[in-house]
């Protein structure tokens, strides 16, 4: 897939769906999509197809609506813009290839989020960011007076397990509920909370026992 700007993508979200052939069946109308300069386009695709399928449209839409979360979420996953961006256009391109895997079961969005999820997960550990242990944070913290900045907060959700990770970037980022978190990572409801509850008394913890 032809890899564009990030202002590109944000002006024109029906780039992701360049090289994407045409639906032939009934999940697109009889003009579907159409090709000028090379790039397949959205055109007149049913927002959805027998059985709860995703449509090329439907995908089109939430990209436009959600780009900017998508690559905030990925960026605090991968440690990088550039690659966080990257990580959403692959993550789409794999949702359109995948769309009639969709069949309605949990939300849509929720469906796209684990592709998207799991595209930037991918980018991370092609690029694995030097992590602190929680003990060295907090260390850092008390050579700045006993006080942690933003960066060393930042530092120490770097530092906690992934799963606690993601949970926090979707929830705090994202602003998904409990429910499309679960969606998203394949985990049950109660796991989200439980994997919070410990995220965030791992971070306190971390914090007090910096010295004042």
């Amino acid at each position: 897939m032809q890899q564009r700007s990030r202002a590109t993508a944000i002006a024109d979200p029906t780039w992701f769906a360049d090289g994407v052939q045409p639906d032939h069946d009934a999940h697109a109308s009889p003009g579907g999509l159409k090709k000028p300069g090379g790039g397949w386009v959205i055109k007149d695709v049913t927002k959805q197809g027998a059985g709860g399928a995703a449509t090329v449209e439907a995908l089109g839409k939430l990209y436009q609506r959600r780009y900017r979360t998508f690559v905030r979420v990925a960026e605090a996953i991968v440690g990088d813009p550039d690659l966080a961006h990257d990580a959403v256009q692959e993550a789409f391109a794999r949702a359109i290839r995948s769309r009639l895997d969709y069949r309605g079961d949990g939300s849509f969005e929720g469906w796209v989020w684990r592709i998207v999820v799991n595209a930037a997960r991918n980018a991370r550990r092609d690029r694995p960011p030097a992590h602190l242990p929680l003990q060295d944070v907090a260390g850092e913290a008390e050579r700045a007076n006993g006080r942690p900045t933003h960066g060393h907060v930042r530092a120490l959700v770097a530092a906690l397990p992934e799963r606690q990770r993601l949970v926090l970037f979707l929830r705090y980022y994202a602003d998904l509920d409990y429910r499309q978190i679960a969606e998203a990572l394949a985990i049950e409801p109660g796991t989200v909370g439980a994997t919070l509850n410990h995220a965030h008394a791992a971070i306190r913890r971390a914090i007090e026992e910096v010295p004042r």
